[in-house]
């Protein structure tokens, strides 16, 4: 499915990703969910719902997967992956995830509450200097290097495999706090210090299950660390709109899918002006 081409695509999909995925193709968008794994979802850990309409009881995995089976049904794509940046350029918005990247000309973010994202110290300042998130991607650039591979509760293992395969020789550090790890580097990644204890590298793959919504979308503004979105659910990129608990408290399901509703009426509305100009 690489490269196709959609006019919203949703990153998320709990309640409100889901639940704008059904409004957006009702109003004839092409339209397409990258999700994790439903079963990894904190719905899916809720053992009894009751405050839901006409579901009274359901277990959160229950009344999710009863959502993601009434949007496969309505033809809708649902692709399980992780998706590591997003660039808005032209007007438009491509997308990678892992080997695979798409076009849309609209983004509804419904990523859920963000937790386990803390940057780890120095992150932030070497990305695309020697940090990636992406093994697929940048893998290839450092055969028969040393790297380092932080699992932070992402698909860690599985990169630390395949850049070994590659010819890497991996430190692999697996589901510490970020504050326990320091990547340091002069304008380049040179090291990771793990627990004090410095370890020499010229890459490090940082795997997180989710990745933060304004690491994936750089200028993304937020607010007491939740997207920060108007009443129709407009986020500060134009054309990028959200949804859900990315967007702060109360985190509800009820919530997430009036959001999520409003969210693509409001993308709908978005590609209309565009295409009427």
């Amino acid at each position: 499915m690489s490269g196709q081409a959609y006019d919203i695509f949703i990153l998320g999909g709990g309640p409100a990703g889901l639940s704008a995925a059904l409004t957006a193709h009702a109003r004839g968008r092409r339209v397409m969910v990258l999700t994790n794994d439903p079963a990894a979802s904190p719905l899916a850990k809720a053992g009894r719902i009751d405050n839901y309409p006409g579901l009274t009881g359901v277990s959160g995995l229950a009344l999710l997967e009863a959502m993601v089976d009434g949007v496969k049904k309505q033809g809708i794509d649902v692709t399980i992956g992780r998706a590591t940046g997003v660039m808005a350029t032209g007007g438009r918005f491509y997308i990678t995830a892992e080997q695979d990247f798409y076009e849309a000309k609209s983004l509804i973010l419904a990523t859920g509450a963000q937790q386990g994202t803390k940057p780890v110290p120095g992150e932030a300042e070497l990305l695309g200097k020697g940090v990636s998130y992406c093994a697929t991607c940048d893998g290839l650039l450092y055969k028969g290097r040393d790297v380092a591979v932080l699992n932070m509760g992402g698909p860690g293992r599985e990169a630390a495999e395949f850049l070994r395969s590659l010819g890497c020789r991996v430190e692999y550090f697996d589901k510490k706090r970020a504050g326990s790890y320091v990547i340091s580097g002069d304008n380049k990644v040179e090291a990771v210090v793990a627990d004090g204890t410095p370890y020499p590298v010229a890459g490090v793959f940082v795997m997180r299950a989710t990745m933060a919504a304004e690491t994936l979308l750089p200028g993304l503004a937020l607010e007491e660390g939740h997207i920060r979105v108007d009443e129709t659910m407009a986020a500060s990129v134009t054309g990028v709109f959200a949804a859900g608990d990315c967007t702060g408290h109360p985190y509800q399901v009820a919530r997430a899918v009036g959001q999520g509703n409003m969210a693509a009426l409001s993308a709908d509305k978005f590609l209309k002006s565009q295409e009427n100009q």
